[in-house]
């Protein structure tokens, strides 16, 4: 299982309908909204300056 980098939710990559690359890297997500998120600062949500997972 994957960890969707916004939210924090388990995602299983043989399902996730929503996923993306960045820098050579596949992340998966749980819904179309956290993906558009990600895409828009994904710097934000990886390494070690990440924000926390969002409260939603």
């Amino acid at each position: 299982m994957a960890i969707d980098p916004v939210c924090g939710m388990e995602v299983d990559e043989k399902t996730a309908k929503f996923k993306t690359e960045y820098k050579d890297e596949t992340y998966y997500f749980c819904a179309p909204g956290c993906k558009f998120t990600f895409e828009e600062d994904p710097e934000s949500y990886i390494g070690p300056n990440r924000k926390p997972f969002a409260e939603m």
